[in-house]
């Protein structure tokens, strides 16, 4: 048996999404700024992908552009925000966190004469709205923080913090990563003060290598990706035709049915906790319930010295899970948001992510936890004495 849950790091392409693709990659194949009817073909794709994402999102179509992807419209959205708006000030507030498209972003804005704090979370993973007032300065030009955390799903309050912003100084830019919300939320940019937004094709069943970013309407941002002035010069680069007309199939399929989709991810999480917490010396990180994100549960394992010798346990038996964000899997190090949180340290190096989708089923999550069952026992017997 084959259970994959480990549905925030990636997920399996939409079988429709795939055909779509296919379709484009060899029958409509041309490149959207030529002046024919290949090109022609090509563009409509690009007009039909902006205006699904923006009636999602409620937002005009011109405020949408294609990117390779999350990280890209991270990197896009805060260096090409923070070199724009430099002389108004060089204050970048953040939090503990985030995704190293972020975190290592701001690192590197910091090494080059950006002031940058970092804002503290709860026990649960979450900034206080006070905590950001407190650290807004004339400085301040830009605010960058995630919707949901990739490895606990801890949902921040993006309205009230956006609020928080705006009233301190309408001027300073908020951008939210959304790779971890969007298809997961109802996510309005106008309604929640959100300047910048990024999203990510493959963590919503479409393809890998595309994305959104959303940039409001007069909103302060140079490009950082020059070339053919492609996307009105925001980002040049011949667009990624098959990746964003999957992508953007993959989304509307998602909201069609969203609260259907939605309540079924909160019962498979709720039933997965429930069964979990049957075991012996389990530890949930963050919220266990509708306080955090439908498809995410940490979990921590007294005993198991390390994550990694569990997860490949597991992998043995057919199922795949994450000890953390994939996207930092190529250097091992403790969790920033493991730490921030204040997870024994016993416990850091003992955490697997479990992560789920619309495709996960109540025998799948069985089979998991007979399997844990029967490799807990006998992989506390190891333990350091």
């Amino acid at each position: 048996m084959e259970v994959y849950l480990d549905n925030s790091a990636t997920t399996c392409v939409d079988e429709e999404v795939a055909k779509l693709m296919y379709n484009i990659m060899t029958v409509d194949y041309g490149n959207p700024s030529s002046m024919h009817n290949k090109g022609f073909e090509a563009e409509k794709y690009l007009r039909n992908a902006r205006d699904t994402f923006a009636s999602i999102l409620k937002v005009s179509e011109k405020e949408i552009y294609f990117t390779s992807g999350g990280t890209e419209s991270d990197n896009t959205a805060i260096i090409g925000a923070a070199m724009a708006n430099k002389r108004r000030g060089n204050h970048i507030i953040t939090t503990a966190i985030e995704h190293p498209a972020v975190h290592e972003t701001t690192d590197f804005l910091s090494k080059n004469g950006f002031e940058i704090t970092y804002l503290p979370v709860n026990e649960y993973g979450c900034v206080e709205p006070d905590e950001l007032k407190k650290a807004l300065k004339p400085e301040t030009i830009l605010v960058t923080i995630m919707y949901v955390n990739n490895e606990i799903g801890s949902v921040m309050p993006i309205k009230e913090i956006g609020e928080a912003i705006k009233e301190y100084n309408k001027d300073i830019i908020f951008h939210v990563d959304a790779v971890q919300a969007f298809g997961k939320y109802k996510i309005y940019p106008y309604k929640e003060k959100i300047d910048l937004m990024s999203i990510s094709s493959h963590k919503i069943h479409g393809p890998k290598g595309v994305g959104v970013l959303f940039v409001k309407d007069k909103t302060r941002i140079n490009p950082i990706v020059f070339g053919g002035g492609q996307q009105k010069g925001m980002r040049s680069g011949t667009e990624n035709v098959p990746g964003i007309a999957g992508m953007a199939l993959a989304a509307g399929k998602l909201y069609d049915r969203f609260d259907e989709d939605v309540r079924k991810m909160y019962e498979l999480k709720e039933y997965f906790v429930r069964q979990i917490m049957t075991l012996d010396d389990v530890v949930i990180n963050g919220y266990p319930d509708e306080r955090s994100a439908p498809h995410v549960v940490s979990v921590s394992f007294e005993g198991i010295t390390k994550s990694e010798v569990l997860l490949h346990a597991l992998e043995e038996k057919g199922i795949y899970v994450s000890s953390g964000s994939a996207c930092a899997s190529n250097k091992p190090a403790i969790s920033d948001t493991l730490t921030a949180i204040g997870v024994k340290r016993e416990l850091l190096t003992s955490t697997i992510r479990f992560s789920f989708s619309v495709y996960t089923t109540v025998s799948e999550i069985d089979y998991t936890i007979n399997e844990l069952q029967a490799l807990l026992p006998v992989l506390r017997k190891y333990r350091p004495k």
